[in-house]
């Protein structure tokens, strides 16, 4: 589950974590009151930022042509007029395809003077099985461009999960970035807000892209999370009631939260065969396999090792629900998966949606004889193939009549 960038930094401020003073706002008026809050204190400049799970905001252009979902503000009126032309309007980026996403909430925050950027971030390293913590002295750029053409400026440092995040790994994380005396102190103490942060909220990843020496009001430097991202283990989130709360369902596709209802990974994609797949695995190699065959998936989805009768049916029911869908190509191996339940599963689906796309069924392992016996004498129209490729040529070439 993916979080807005301003709960992140609640969440991270709870931690010891300084982030900039601001307000998330879900109306005209909320960010006038909080660009008022700002400007009052003394700051010399506002920060209007639109809340949508995608990056690259900044660079984004709204549909009614206003360029930047991230803008600059000198006064609490121009933060307003900022703020009225990003509530909902839909920003596109990069990252969101050219549908966009409505924008519901603006964060209004203190743009901090900024003197160096840094990035950080802790995930989990599952070549080695262990916490990893990422800092670079290039901060503001995506990682994935650092690591393709200067790699050696990416610090990691492993962490001990038995032992923790430990002080000497902060000073040598803040001695790699160059920082020295107070600010490799408050550096130390940030790395560690941000490494229990990821731990005890079941994290799966926290970016902070920039980390940035900033000068305060005083004229002191100071070590500021200007920008957050966090994403949670689903795995996780029955211990935590307070982030469940956060999820914005807006932001997500309606079919995707159908499908988690019923306990299937199901991520909409932009092709034409459908795919019922048990294992994350064989269901990529299966979107690969209709790759290579020269068609592209409408979908990813994972029924899981153990799934039932009902869990195949709303299957179908989610995959009938996207227009775009030619064909289904339902792909499975049986392990722990009795084919069996999937075949007397597809028969249900099949007779309750009074399906007419072409359906493509490959089975094979455990009960693969009876799963096939059921297919058989259920009288359904259906292909089948005797191959994992062989059922791919034929799902392709139902869509290319």
């Amino acid at each position: 589950m993916n979080i807005h960038e301003y709960q992140a930094k609640q969440l991270l401020k709870q931690y010891g974590v300084a982030v900039p003073p601001g307000d998330a706002c879900k109306t005209v008026e909320e960010a006038q009151a909080a660009a008022a809050k700002i400007f009052a204190v003394g700051n010399k400049l506002a920060v209007v930022k639109s809340q949508i799970h995608a990056g690259g905001r900044g660079k984004g252009v709204f549909k009614d042509g206003f360029k930047g979902g991230v803008k600059l503000a000198k006064s609490a009126e121009e933060a307003t007029v900022h703020a009225k032309a990003m509530l909902g309007n839909t920003l596109v980026t990069k990252q969101t395809g050219p549908d966009g996403r409505v924008v519901s909430t603006v964060l209004v925050a203190a743009a901090e003077d900024i003197k160096k950027e840094f990035y950080l971030a802790v995930l989990l390293d599952r070549a080695n099985s262990r916490p990893l913590i990422m800092a670079s002295t290039e901060g503001g750029v995506d990682i994935e461009e650092v690591a393709e053409k200067t790699p050696e400026k990416i610090i990691k440092e492993h962490v001990d999960p038995a032992m923790g995040f430990q002080p000497w790994q902060g000073r040598k994380i803040a001695a790699a970035l160059g920082l020295k005396g107070d600010l490799a102190s408050q550096a130390a103490k940030l790395f560690a807000g941000v490494y229990k942060a990821w731990w005890e909220a079941d994290a799966s990843m926290v970016e902070i892209n920039p980390l940035c020496v900033c000068v305060g009001a005083d004229g002191k430097e100071k070590m500021v999370a200007v920008d957050a991202k966090i994403g949670l283990d689903d795995n996780a989130l029955y211990r935590h009631k307070d982030i469940q709360e956060m999820r914005d369902l807006a932001e997500e596709s309606p079919l995707e939260i159908e499908a988690s209802k019923f306990n299937l990974n199901y991520i909409k994609l932009d092709g034409s065969i459908a795919c019922l797949v048990n294992g994350a695995g064989l269901a990529m190699a299966t979107m690969d396999i209709i790759q290579h065959y020269g068609a592209s998936p409408a979908n990813f989805l994972d029924v899981g090792g153990g799934a039932s009768k009902d869990q195949v049916t709303a299957a179908f029911k989610i995959i009938l629900s996207d227009p775009a869908v030619k064909a289904i190509f339902v792909n499975i191996f049986g392990g722990i998966m009795d084919c069996n339940v999937i075949a007397t599963g597809i028969v249900a689906a099949v007779k309750e949606t009074g399906l007419t796309l072409p359906l493509v069924v490959r089975l094979e392992g455990n009960n693969v004889v009876a799963g096939k016996k059921t297919l058989a004498e259920s009288g359904l129209t259906l292909i089948t193939g005797d191959s994992m490729a062989d059922a791919a040529k034929k799902a392709v070439a139902t869509v290319a009549k």
